[in-house]
């Protein structure tokens, strides 16, 4: 087996043993990447020399045989709107094209006290805002197991990047779906954790209610020790929870035997593609055959969420990104007459037809007259949405779901149609809404694509998933198979 395709665990084993040194490791990825990212675009930036810097460093600790962590040595990328000190965080927007932060977000600082190995930034829809990395200022991202398809949105970057094995594991952000959509759609693993169980200080906001980090992995095992890692009370972010975080590992050791899984009904409703809802329907047969139990369920107000949570998140973007002026930092427009001018023509120039887009509607949902009637109502509607998975957690340990109503589509496909874009997130947004934490992983393939099996939780019931999705992934190959890295796929 390749270098690049070993999981945390079995790299640990080689760094420890001496099989394998850390520069042998991070140089065999960025060799990697230099064969593989022209084709798929993943990267915006490439910390080569920091990487190698890094990887020596390792190498001398363990010279002097002093223990190593789990991801002590492990390459790993971050979806470029988690602030990184002295590098480049774009945002994939030509407003922040130039921005060097001058801190780490937390989950960076975490990871960097973990000793994981920096190998760069990863491509993402501006802003976060979009399904399929088309919206980047730079350019689009392709799927690796179809370069004609998307990779999904926001974080496409992160998860093909782990899908091609450039990095052994990435973080990406979810406000909507964005890292279990195209995990699904890249056919690895993706967290969306409890809302506040990871720190979003240094996070660039899209918005704050929502938004939350999360890791891709190749298995479920990576994942919980990625989360290890990164999850935790940070008095920098107000939103942060404090709680006792368990040892997410120890769930893997954990069967599904009297596991009581629902299936709501609402999520295999009109609109998800057939070739999808037999996958699941196997993966049902597969947990009841773990002697879980399986019944169906109602979530009767997921038919709203789609319209609560676009004026929702619209319109805390259209706060969030009003810091956007063209006076403090970031993209400046020239040729301007006074403050206004330089206000409009800034923004006018530095954000993407996406970014505006949201804005408008955020900015409308918020103005005087319709305030009570689209943003008031749409808070109203995010309780009872709360409500209904409250109320199924009473009878269910988990419940379970397609990732994304489809497989991945072609790059240009749904670029011209921003309504039937937003739809491929309508499997995910209510997970968001409710602040609850939810998983996507490979549960097979139609016509060669890869199809996402969605497990959600009670909020902070991460292990719970794990052991689940571990279960499942222990009795299944989807998660072994690898992309073809080839144009013109079953897609």
């Amino acid at each position: 087996m390749e270098i690049t395709s070993q999981s945390i665990g079995e790299l640990h084993k080689l760094l420890t043993s001496k099989k394998l040194s850390t520069v042998e490791l991070t140089q065999a990825m960025l060799d990697r990447i230099k064969q593989i990212d022209p084709k798929v675009r993943a990267f915006l930036h490439v910390t080569e020399d920091l990487a190698l810097s890094q990887a020596a460093q390792v190498d001398e600790k363990i010279a002097r045989e002093e223990e190593i962590g789990i991801l002590e040595g492990i390459p790993m990328a971050l979806k470029d709107n988690m602030s990184t000190e002295g590098i480049q965080t774009t945002c994939s927007s030509k407003i922040l094209e130039n921005y060097i932060p001058p801190y780490n977000a937390t989950a960076v600082a975490k990871l960097k006290e973990a000793g994981a190995i920096l190998l760069g930034k990863m491509n993402m829809d501006e802003f976060a805002m979009g399904s399929s990395t088309e919206n980047s200022h730079f350019f689009a991202t392709h799927n690796p197991w179809d370069l004609d398809c998307v990779p999904g949105g926001s974080s496409g970057g992160s998860a093909a990047a782990v899908a091609a094995e450039e990095a052994i594991f990435t973080l990406g952000s979810d406000t909507g779906g964005s890292i279990r959509q195209p995990a699904a759609f890249c056919g690895v693993v993706g967290l969306k954790p409890t809302y506040g169980a990871v720190s979003r200080f240094g996070l660039i906001a899209y918005a704050s209610s929502l938004d939350q980090i999360g890791p891709f992995t190749k298995t479920v095992e990576d994942n919980a020790l990625v989360l290890q890692a990164i999850a935790g009370h940070d008095s920098k972010d107000s939103t942060s929870v404090p709680f006792e975080i368990p040892n997410y590992s120890e769930f893997l050791k954990q069967d599904v035997k009297g596991l009581r899984i629902g299936v709501p009904k609402e999520y295999f409703a009109k609109g998800l593609d057939e070739g999808v809802k037999g996958v699941l329907m196997k993966a049902v047969e597969t947990f009841k055959g773990l002697g879980a139990i399986v019944e169906e369920c109602s979530l009767p107000y997921t038919e709203y969420a789609m319209p609560a949570y676009y004026l929702l998140a619209t319109a805390e973007a259209s706060s969030n990104l009003a810091r956007y002026d063209g006076v403090r930092y970031g993209y400046r427009a020239e040729n301007v007459e006074d403050v206004i001018s330089l206000f409009k023509k800034t923004r006018s120039e530095g954000f993407g037809p996406e970014v505006k887009r949201r804005i408008m509607l955020g900015t409308y949902a918020l103005s005087a007259g319709y305030y009570d009637a689209y943003y008031l109502k749409a808070q109203k509607v995010r309780t009872l949405i709360q409500t209904d998975f409250n109320q199924a957690f009473e009878k269910f340990d988990v419940l379970l779901s397609p990732t994304a109503p489809t497989t991945a589509f072609k790059i240009g496909e749904k670029s011209g149609d921003p309504l039937t874009m937003y739809l491929s997130d309508v499997c995910t947004v209510p997970i968001n809404l409710a602040g609850i934490p939810a998983l996507s992983l490979p549960a097979g393939f139609v016509e060669g694509m890869p199809v996402g099996m969605q497990l959600m939780g009670r909020p902070f019931s991460e292990g719970m998933l794990y052991r689940a999705a571990h279960a499942f992934e222990q009795n299944t190959d989807f998660h072994t198979r690898k992309p073809s890295l080839a144009k013109g796929g079953a897609c």
